[in-house]
């Protein structure tokens, strides 16, 4: 012995952490710890013990074990069966391991004895004794797992080293804390975290209590209301009254009867009621039940409307609700033309595609009050969960229908309209792609035995009109495209959107806002001035809204003015909207080198797209600017190849691509710009600038062109048209190939425009340049 260093067997103790003072048994196992058992026998039966620090591991090594821990005394062994050892210990005092001596046969280490000091508290230490006592008396009670006779054991310890030790070694705690406990050497500090622990402990079990009553109070009004219910059962049948639960029990057998039902749902549905009758009305899987007959019972299974089959009626609703759209009103006139043939009809699929505010959602109300069908509207905007379109199974908690049998159920007929809005703006996510979904929804050939998740029970929607709209066709899938019938919706010209606002917009907003024509009265004039200066659109969305800023700016100023009436012309219009927004280009007002007018289509309609070339010296390049796309970029290359190699026949120098560069401009340049049907229209620029012929001011031309010059045929002629009418121009160059389109332009516009067909560039040249005398 050196000093207060020993050298004692060591054994490491899982799960365990022994305090001076405290008497423990515990079960010895391994080899390593019954060898040193048997050694600390022989000596001087004291051992030291010191708690792992992960118990998982079987053979600890000097870094897996604590620093800090007790040497004991063996009371006590005792053999069990298995090779396994019981021995009861007694803390004496704390020590810290200093070396470890020897690892084999058995753990023998050289120790630091730390001892107590044996000296009474003094005042700040009694005073925290006391504030420990009081806590561990509080823990106790709270508790009720520790002997009261503890208390009194402690009031007798007055060595405040001694009485820490004795309360920390009858705390339940995680074995940090102990050890936490059983390293502080300072008893002052060791007092200090035993009062922090005892405080925090007696916090959680007052709030475990609290739980605890609250979950028995609970549990006690459930076990009270079930045993009310149970003699309120008893006491209807001795007056021989029915209970609730026969009551309902018999309702939805009533329910079931009376509905019709086809024979596979009605089984179902005595199916689900017999599980009610068995499950208990005030069960969770009673509610279950309960809801899912609801929707069973709810659903239009044989309940439809009769169509209005009187094709002159309803090609007057159709009239009189919208303004153009003809290719829809024929479908629709078509549909029930047959039907009046063909009574086992399906209902079509049909696909409204146009730009925004044309009037694809209100036509398709239009069509349900035409042939008399409920209407029913699904946004698939932003919509990404297959659930949403066929529902979510039962078996999950709060499941529903999924939003087709959920607006079959708001229709109230097996026969609605149902319009599946913004079909192109679906997109599916991990929860799986919704536009699968509507694969069998929108087939005629499958729908007739739709089944949703929840329902489980096939639906027939072969009777529905399907109808949906989309601003663009190239995001919608390809296999729901093949099933539905598109029918295109394009941009209103600015004659039938002056018709729309006399006839729909104003009459609506006028009465809207309580007031008369006699009160507000709009001129033509100011409806075409909006039209074409403080709107840029396809459709009529901003015309409305324009229009109704007018009606409340004349309302305001009739009131603030004491005026009984307020006439509506351009200058008011300027006065009310303030400066105009909008301008068109118009045509040269003359004949121009390289400056050629072509045609574009955006979502806003149709515009002009003038084309400027300018030749200078040089080594040969070819500079495409104003924002160009790729496919209009190819285009202009496309062209110049095509005037390099046909430089002869158009008087044009073969040698011009060596010492001349040519710079192709498409004003505007912070527009972006793209796409084929500029070619024709380069083309004839840069033959323009490099002979030196000028080209014919009133005429503007579209079409692709190839290396060999053939013109091909492009796309949104009638918007096309309508601009270059409005730009002043006379004459339009066209592919041959869009000749079909020309049935679609207003008689309007195409009376007072000449439309040149062209299959070759030839064609192209031959009209726009100005020959020279």
């Amino acid at each position: 012995m050196e000093n207060n260093r020993v050298i004692l067997p060591l054994i490491p103790l899982r799960g365990i952490t022994i305090f001076p003072y405290m008497v423990l048994h515990f079960d010895v196992g391994r080899e390593k710890s019954i060898a040193a058992l048997e050694e600390a026998m022989i000596s001087k039966q004291k051992i030291f013990l010191v708690t792992q620090k992960d118990a998982r591991i079987e053979e600890p090594g000097l870094e897996d074990i604590f620093e800090m821990g007790t040497v004991c005394s063996i009371k006590q062994i005792l053999k069990l069966p298995g090779e396994t050892v019981r021995v009861l210990v007694e803390g004496e005092v704390r020590a810290k391991l200093d070396q470890l001596v020897q690892a084999e046969p058995f753990f023998t280490a050289k120790i630091e004895i730390l001892e107590d000091s044996d000296e009474k508290a003094d005042k700040k230490t009694e005073a925290l004794m006391r504030s420990v006592r009081k806590s561990f008396d509080e823990y106790v009670k709270l508790s009720g797992s520790i002997p009261f006779e503890i208390i009194l054991t402690l009031d007798e310890l007055e060595n405040p080293g001694r009485f820490s030790d004795v309360v920390s070694s009858y705390l339940m705690l995680k074995q940090d804390k102990k050890q936490e406990l059983l390293e502080a050497f300072d008893v002052y500090l060791r007092l200090t975290k035993l009062l922090e622990i005892l405080k925090n402990e007696v916090d959680i079990i007052k709030l475990e209590k609290k739980i605890g009553v609250k979950v028995k109070s609970k549990i006690d009004k459930v076990q009270k209301d079930y045993y009310l219910r149970e003699q309120l059962k008893a006491i209807q049948e001795e007056l021989g009254e029915e209970d609730e639960d026969k009551k309902e029990i018999r309702t939805y057998t009533e329910k079931i009867n009376k509905a019709k039902l086809p024979k596979a749902v009605k089984e179902k549905a005595f199916y689900e009621l017999d599980r009610l009758k068995n499950s208990g009305t005030y069960s969770a899987e009673g509610g279950v039940i309960r809801s899912y007959l609801d929707w069973i019972l709810d659903l239009p299974w044989s309940k439809e409307t009769k169509d209005n089959l009187n094709i002159k009626n309803a090609r007057e609703i159709l009239e009189k609700e919208h303004f153009g759209l003809e290719d829809v009103k024929n479908r629709i006139i078509e549909y029930l033309a047959v039907k009046q043939m063909s009574k086992s009809l399906k209902g079509p699929i049909l696909c409204f595609v146009g730009p925004p505010g044309v009037g694809k959602t209100s036509i398709a109300k239009s069509i349900a009050h035409a042939v008399n069908r409920n209407f029913v509207r699904m946004s698939l905007g932003g919509v990404k969960d297959e659930a949403e379109i066929r529902g979510h199974r039962k078996t999950y908690v709060g499941a529903i229908p999924g939003r087709i049998i959920y607006s079959m159920k708001q229709a109230k007929s097996r026969n609605p309209l149902f319009l599946l809005d913004e079909i192109d703006k679906m997109s599916g996510d991990f929860r799986g792609d919704p536009a699968d979904a509507l694969l069998e929804v929108l087939d005629s050939e499958q729908n007739n035995t739709f089944r949703d998740h929840y329902m489980e029970l096939e639906f027939d929607l072969s009777n529905v009109m399907f109808i949906t709209t989309a601003n663009r066709l190239d995001t919608i899938p390809r296999p729901l495209l093949d099933r539905m019938e598109i029918i295109e919706i394009s941009g209103y010209t600015s004659e039938e959107k002056l018709n729309i606002a006399k006839q729909h917009l104003i009459p609506r907003k006028l009465k809207e806002h309580n007031v008369t024509e006699d009160q507000i009265k709009i001129h033509d004039s100011a409806i075409s001035l909006i039209i074409e200066n403080y709107t840029r659109e396809s459709g009529v969305r901003n015309l409305e809204r324009k229009i109704s800023d007018l009606i409340r700016k004349a309302i305001s100023e009739m009131l603030e003015m004491d005026k009984k009436r307020i006439v509506i012309n351009a200058n008011k219009v300027k006065a009310y909207l303030g400066p105009i927004f909008y301008t068109y280009d118009m045509a040269e007002k003359e004949d121009r080198i390289g400056v050629v007018t072509g045609m574009a289509w955006t979502e806003y309609g149709g515009d002009t797209l003038p084309v400027e070339v300018t030749v200078m010296p040089g080594t040969g390049k070819l500079e495409l600017t104003g924002q160009l796309g790729d496919v209009m970029k190819e285009s202009g290359r496309a062209g110049y190849s095509y005037i390099r190699a046909n430089a002869d026949k158009y008087g044009i120098n073969p040698d011009f691509y060596k010492d001349k560069d040519i710079h192709v401009h498409v004003p505007e340049g912070a527009v972006p710009k793209d796409g084929p049907s500029a070619g024709v229209t380069m083309v004839t620029a840069i033959v323009s600038a490099l002979s030196s012929t000028k080209v014919k001011h009133n005429i503007a031309m579209t079409g692709e062109i190839t290396l060999t010059g053939r013109v091909l045929p492009i796309g949104g002629l009638k918007e096309k048209s309508l601009a270059a009418y409005r730009a002043g121009i006379d004459t339009l160059i066209i592919p041959k190939a869009n000749e079909k389109d020309l049935l679609k332009i207003p008689k309007t516009v195409k009376s007072k425009l000449k439309f040149i067909l062209a299959d070759n560039i030839d064609t192209v040249l031959e009209n726009t340049l100005v020959k020279n005398d």
